[in-house]
């Protein structure tokens, strides 16, 4: 028996996470007055729930779409959030400190938190925008991937839940150099390694105890760059998207972008081109990755399928999009894609609209348009589920 998914969609400036049903968008419970961390994202956990920060009451929240209360916990936490990662038990997660609202990195505050009990202790470490990982279950160990100077910084997750009261400065237990760009992290918990992506590649470090070992770094192969990974357990790929062409971001519609992936079973690398403009994150349904592509010509939702073939889906224009002579960031919309590894449905947000575009990859068409009552600013956030248990769960928020 199949059962259709259910859509999680955050509309983080107006205040708002609202539960709908798949396909036909009827709203199935709402969080008034909840700003959502949109960099940190959501996170998959066991039993169909699902990790968040709200960084306006400083608080993780621990989400149950299925449950008797859609918030089944909010536990305190530092803000602004950065990155959220758990083990792959889902009892630990880490929230790290990233820049928000302000112009240089401020904070170097690290929350982790037991969900078996509800603890979570706060710590030091180094002011910057820390991506995050969580190795285990046995023996957990949490994996900083630090920039400027780069590093993964390797800490006992029993040592951090010990630290006493007063947010004290902590020492990694062991260090690996990362050259200082890193930007994008995943970790594979069959073979307990963690992948970080830079400039030059994908860097890859193997668990060897309370160590890790360096491993060969995966090269992109092409004169640009991923500033996002995300691991695809049931395929057992990395993903990413590599953008090139000019670095300033006022001639964006410029930047060229491709699909990459990387089999970890034979080691070979796949590139495929999505057109240029504004790609960034990317969705994985049962049999396609899709990506949301923002261009003054024309957006569009891209579905890759597992043999190559490209579907683009048209998407209507949306008021306030990103514009020639200004920058895809400020002040604009955006959209955000959101797919489940057990369905074949797709969904993309139309920021400013308060609607959402619901393709089925399988016929490359959209089939359904869902609406909310907030507008969703700057294209919200979005998570389809039921999402996988076990090993088939991506550890790291999206």
């Amino acid at each position: 028996m199949t059962t259709e998914p259910l859509l999680l969609v955050s509309d983080h400036v107006d205040g708002c996470v609202h539960l709908v049903t798949v396909p036909d968008g009827a709203e199935a419970g709402r969080l008034p007055g909840r700003h959502l961390s949109e960099h940190a994202g959501f996170l998959a956990l066991p039993g169909g729930r699902v990790a968040c920060v709200d960084d306006r009451r400083g608080e993780l929240l621990v989400l149950d779409p299925s449950g008797p209360r859609l918030l089944a916990a909010a536990i305190p936490v530092a803000v602004p959030a950065e990155h959220l990662a758990t083990d792959p038990s889902g009892r630990w997660v880490a929230v790290t400190t990233g820049l928000g609202k302000n112009s240089a990195p401020w904070s170097d505050l690290l929350t982790v938190v037991d969900l078996a009990t509800g603890d979570a202790v706060r710590v030091r470490t180094r002011a910057g925008e820390p991506g995050v990982t969580v190795l285990g279950p046995d023996r957990p160990l949490l994996v900083l991937r630090h920039r400027e100077p780069g590093s993964l910084a390797v800490h006992r997750v029993t040592d951090l839940l010990a630290a006493p009261p007063g947010c004290p400065p902590v020492t990694p237990v062991a260090r690996l150099p990362l050259p200082g760009d890193g930007h994008g992290d995943a970790q594979d918990p069959r073979t307990a390694t963690v992948f970080a992506a830079t400039g030059e590649g994908v860097h890859r470090a193997r668990r060897e105890g309370d160590h890790l070992v360096s491993e060969p770094v995966i090269p992109w192969g092409a004169p640009a760059r991923g500033w996002y990974l995300r691991l695809d357990p049931r395929r057992r790929a990395l993903w990413s998207t590599l953008r090139g062409g000019p670095a300033d971001p006022l001639r964006w519609p410029e930047w060229t972008n491709q699909a990459w992936r990387y089999d970890l079973h034979t080691g070979t690398t796949a590139r495929t081109d999505l057109g240029p403009g504004l790609v960034f994150r990317l969705a994985l349904a049962r049999a396609h990755t899709a990506f949301a592509r923002v261009h003054p010509d024309g957006d569009e939702l891209i579905l890759l399928s597992a043999d190559g073939a490209v579907s683009p889906v048209p998407l209507p224009a949306m008021d306030g999009a990103p514009r020639r002579g200004g920058t895809p960031w400020e002040g604009v919309q955006r959209r955000a894609v959101a797919a489940s590894p057990g369905a074949d449905w797709v969904a993309v947000t139309r920021g400013g609209h308060g609607e959402i575009h619901l393709v089925d990859a399988t016929a490359g068409q959209e089939t359904h348009r869902l609406r909310v009552d907030t507008p969703l600013h700057h294209g919200g956030h979005a998570v389809l589920l039921p999402q996988a248990d076990g090993e088939e769960r991506d550890l790291v928020g999206r």
